[in-house]
């Protein structure tokens, strides 16, 4: 796997990464959607770098241009309900992109810290040979994201597949790395520590979807 962690440098990504983890600043959810919504945009921007790209000449008020652009079609799609806000912020750069949207969550069918993933819902277009950039905010054990993946990946083959996500564990990332085909490009605003005995992102930020959208039953 192919892995991009884009916050080693400093820039003002890292500033919209510190205040959606402030337990003062990311009570404002408007604000909390928005952060993620920036962060999202800086990532399409990096993932951009990688795509493919053709010349074309273009027609100005004053004469021809020749220029590049985008060659590739880009599909995204996002895990239910937490992936929305940073899925905004992509679209935001990829306006030609189409999109899909899956639902994943934890069933703990004991109701104990023991869960598996539950995919129950899928909408999304067709990408065979097209740009796949699955996009979810927090990669904790890695399971939702390879569960999605393996729901998805039935019967179309895609030109290239992305993980874009904001915060990951080192073990949510070697379970990928376990499960997901190498030629898999990963991209990480931040690495975090460790996943607590509860499977939860340690410093991490708290529930990216209850903080967006509202605490759930």
């Amino acid at each position: 796997m192919h892995i991009h962690y884009i916050s080693e440098q400093n820039s003002i990504l890292n500033h919209f990464l510190t205040q959606i983890r402030d337990v003062n600043i990311q009570k404002d959810s408007m604000r909390f959607r928005k952060n993620i919504e920036r962060i999202g945009e800086i990532m399409a921007y990096e993932l951009s770098k990688t795509l493919e790209y053709k010349e074309i000449d273009v027609q100005t008020p004053l004469g021809i241009k020749h220029t590049t652009t985008i060659a590739d079609n880009v599909v995204l799609c996002s895990i239910l309900r937490a992936g929305l806000a940073l899925h905004t912020g992509f679209m935001d750069f990829f306006d030609d992109a189409e999109n899909g949207f899956v639902s994943a969550y934890r069933h703990h069918y004991n109701n104990d810290d023991k869960f598996e993933i539950l995919v129950e819902y899928q909408a999304a277009p067709s990408f065979q040979g097209k740009n796949l950039i699955l996009i979810d905010p927090m990669l904790a054990t890695g399971q939702s994201l390879v569960a999605v993946f393996n729901k998805l990946i039935i019967e179309e083959t895609p030109k290239e597949i992305h993980i874009a996500v904001v915060i990951a564990t080192p073990e949510g990332i070697q379970f990928l790395e376990e499960n997901l085909p190498e030629n898999c490009h990963l991209w990480v605003a931040a690495l975090d520590e460790k996943l607590n005995e509860k499977n939860y992102i340690i410093p991490g930020l708290g529930d990216a979807g209850d903080l967006a959208y509202g605490d759930k039953l």
